[in-house]
């Protein structure tokens, strides 16, 4: 393998002067420029990807921490994520962390290791010992993109979880509908909650009241889905509808009915939430709320790059608005 000394040599010129001319880092006349260049070319030299990231200190490449590559939620952004990062010339290091803290820990000594440039961070809940693991990085240019308790250490994310569950919420009501079941990943984290509540203030403002019999708490999986919508069919009453915290726990609510023999909608409505790709694949299709995953990835990974070439950028708030996607997992009622 072709050594920076070879092509040095053929060229003519010091090392220092190829040096140069691959980082651009000084002037170097056109007819050296253009001899270290053929050089380059006829001996098929590389430089030493390391090397280089230490003479212009950086790597061109990215950290992603984030809970769960697989969920379908995650994977579009995450895709978003690595057009832009192509786009731009940069890879991207991915590392699934569970909810984990041992794992977080573990993921950013390894990228800071790696010398990455900057870090983008979604792990959807952070408590205090992970906040304060973020902190220790702050050196690293940074980007949370999940929106949680508000952290003066980092971004904000403005999901409007509680718009959204106000208009899943009054999408059923609209459609006759007063008896309406909630499944809900852990109340305790924080999209879960403001979801929730948006969705009572639609009942309030139709005078309907939540039957807590109806109000079902999992994760945000389809299995939670499936499992809390058969803990619905098992009770004596059940709703016409249900709203359920997600995508994939809608599909594991779809699956439920399906195999106790109900079908959507003719006798049970369905609307779930985040509008990811295979939901319009559903059977029905399922009507939804819709969030911009490829939005949202693009603008943090923005701002990323804003504040690799800014260290001191201010804090951003980044705001995204849900929409009511109408598909057929809905019926209108009497």
């Amino acid at each position: 393998m072709a050594t920076i000394k070879d092509v040095a040599k053929m060229a003519g010129v010091s090392t220092t002067t190829v040096s140069h001319v691959i980082n651009d880092t000084r002037h170097v006349a056109e007819e050296t420029k253009q001899a270290v260049l053929a050089a380059i070319a006829q001996l098929n030299y590389s430089p030493s990807a390391v090397a280089r990231s230490l003479k212009v200190n950086t790597t061109k490449s990215i950290g992603m921490i984030v809970t769960n590559s697989e969920a379908p939620y995650f994977a579009e952004i995450i895709h978003a994520v690595e057009e832009h990062c192509y786009r731009q010339g940069y890879s991207l290091f991915l590392c699934n962390t569970q909810n984990n803290p041992e794992k977080i820990k573990n993921h950013l000594e390894m990228l800071a290791k790696k010398r990455v440039d900057g870090v983008l961070v979604m792990c959807s809940e952070y408590k205090q010992d992970s906040r304060n693991l973020l902190k220790n990085y702050s050196y690293l240019p940074m980007v949370v993109m999940d929106w949680g308790p508000i952290n003066p250490d980092t971004d904000l994310i403005l999901d409007n979880s509680f718009e959204g569950g106000y208009l899943a919420g009054k999408h059923l009501i609209d459609n006759g509908h007063r008896e309406i079941g909630y499944l809900s990943a852990d109340l305790s984290k924080t999209t879960a909650r403001k979801r929730y509540e948006g969705f009572l203030q639609a009942l309030a403002e139709a005078g309907i009241e939540m039957n807590p019999d109806w109000l079902l708490e999992g994760a945000f999986e389809p299995e939670d889905g499936y499992e809390c919508m058969n803990k619905i069919l098992a009770q004596e009453k059940h709703p016409t509808a249900v709203f359920c915290c997600n995508d994939v726990m809608a599909l594991g609510a779809m699956s439920a009915l399906t195999e106790r023999g109900y079908q959507v909608p003719q006798d049970f409505s369905v609307i779930g939430y985040d509008n990811v790709h295979a939901s319009r694949f559903y059977s029905p299709p399922l009507t939804t709320i819709h969030q911009s995953k490829a939005r949202l990835g693009e603008r943090a990974l923005k701002l990323l790059f804003e504040r690799i070439a800014d260290k001191g950028a201010k804090r951003e708030t980044i705001e995204i608005h849900p929409e009511l996607v109408i598909r057929k997992s809905v019926k209108k009622i009497a």
